[in-house]
């Protein structure tokens, strides 16, 4: 007698997830077009879990995901009561060295999934083995910036950056983007903050007559790097220099992970279901939650299990891949937990160019010329 095989049902997994966000105080934006909207992030989480369970719902998958936003004075408690109600999974939107700290507070068990912080150490001798990387680093997007310009026969930069500590940071990343393909910083010079207001009534006159007399006299050079992670200055750039020049970097031309005109690779549903929810544009916190939430999803339909060990080994296996609207599927850098991804070059309205260029090419993947490749990572915490 002849009988069905019938397959055994997948095992239902139940996902909670958090996406935890310090809320730092900061200057007014340069522009209203920049105000920042309270649900910054969140929303991109809603995204991901309304596109989770459309696939979890066959399988018996569950998600829910808690928000919580939290002044930097009380982080640390917040932070611990998503530890103590169980969480494993924590997208995290903090800046470098409070990421670190709340790595540590959570240990082992969690896994923590970077938005926001872009610090070079944290995929270098500062790595965490229970963090993975979705937002780039500055490694990356400088060398996303660096690869266009080459490519352009743009090889003669003049360096801008600012003087607070994420400034100089921004700045060294682009030095070493200059040294890795072969351009040449032939000035360099500082804007210095000097506190207060950047949006005033008279701003744009006083920054009309103060830009072309701080890049006077300057060495030729073929662009403007701008490196101002502070936002203080850069925007004021294109149109008010000596003399003119491209503006890349936090100005002109800018390396993004995702704005709301990119329509390529099949975004436009991407952004209209976000336009929809939200009611704004995504921004690129937005889309790095939603990606960061979506790699969860994914891993836990492919491997069929919720145990944050056996995801995390999933993620950073040659098994895994997701699609990002970005043209090919991103993967994790398993020497110091970093997402593979393509870095949009954008103008303010829309995507100039994409990262990495044609030519630049890696015996791995073309995504490993930016950022850190293995060999220059100190990165021990993955064991590679």
């Amino acid at each position: 007698m002849c009988g069905l095989l019938v397959a055994a049902p997948a095992a239902a997994v139940e996902m909670r997830s958090a996406v935890f966000r310090i809320d730092y105080p900061t200057l007014a934006p340069i522009s209203r077009f920049d105000d920042v909207p309270e649900d910054l992030g969140f929303a991109g989480a809603v995204l991901a879990t309304e596109d989770n369970m459309t696939t979890g719902s066959f399988l018996g998958h569950t998600y829910e995901v808690e928000t919580v936003a939290a002044p930097p004075e009380e982080a640390d408690a917040a932070f611990q009561a998503l530890l103590d109600a169980g969480h494993e999974i924590i997208v995290v939107m903090a800046a470098g060295d409070d990421l670190l700290r709340l790595a540590d507070m959570a240990g082992e068990g969690v896994l923590l999934l970077n938005a926001l912080a872009g610090d070079v150490a944290l995929r270098d001798g500062e790595c965490r083995a229970n963090v993975l990387h979705i937002a780039p680093s500055m490694a990356q997007r400088a060398d996303a910036v660096a690869q266009f310009a080459v490519w352009k026969k743009w090889t003669e930069w003049m360096l801008i950056h600012g003087s607070n500590p994420a400034d100089l940071a921004q700045a060294e990343a682009y030095r070493r983007a200059a040294a890795k393909f072969g351009a040449q910083i032939v000035e360099e010079r500082e804007f210095e903050d000097t506190g207060g207001a950047r949006r005033t009534d008279s701003g744009h006159v006083l920054v009309q007559r103060q830009i072309p007399v701080a890049t006077q006299g300057a060495e030729e050079h073929d662009i403007v790097i701008a490196a101002d992670a502070s936002d203080y200055f850069a925007p004021y750039l294109p149109f008010h220099l000596w003399t003119p020049a491209p503006v890349m970097g936090a100005a002109g031309l800018r390396p993004v992970t995702f704005h709301g005109s990119q329509e390529a690779w099949g975004a436009t549903q991407f952004q209209t279901r976000f336009e929809e929810l939200a009611g704004r544009y995504v921004r690129e916190e937005d889309y790095n939650t939603w990606l960061a939430l979506r790699i969860v999803g994914e891993a836990v339909t492919r491997a069929s299990t919720g145990e944050v060990a056996a995801l995390r080994d999933y993620l950073l296996s040659d098994d895994f891949e997701v699609a990002a609207f970005k043209g090919v599927p991103v993967t994790f850098r398993p020497w110091n937990g970093q997402l593979r991804q393509p870095v949009l070059l954008f103008d303010g309205r829309i995507t100039a160019s994409v990262s990495p260029q044609d030519g630049f090419l890696h015996q791995v993947s073309p995504l490993d010329t930016l950022g850190l490749d293995r060999p220059e990572s100190a990165c021990t915490a993955f064991g590679g």
